[in-house]
């Protein structure tokens, strides 16, 4: 079940990811382009966190998790300061 609900969410990232580069793409709203790439760094966490627990549970990928996440976090962090001014 765990199996299920982690492909689950990293499907679900990939695929808001996708939508909102694609809703940039038509609109060219800034804040889409930069919520679309925190949402590639919260896919790639949850990709990762797929990886991790369920393919090769052998290796610890927290760094690379941890890394994407806060990758993504500081992407939206920038997006929304740099579109306020």
């Amino acid at each position: 079940m765990a199996e299920a609900v982690y492909a689950l969410c990293a499907a679900m990232s990939v695929l808001c990811a996708w939508l909102l580069l694609r809703g940039y793409r038509t609109s060219r709203q800034r804040l889409l382009f930069w919520s679309g790439l925190s949402f590639v760094g919260l896919g790639l966490n949850s990709v990762l966190l797929f990886v991790d627990l369920i393919m090769v549970p052998q290796i610890d990928l927290f760094v690379w998790r941890t890394g994407a996440a806060l990758l993504g976090m500081v992407v939206l962090l920038y997006g929304l300061i740099s579109d306020s001014r």
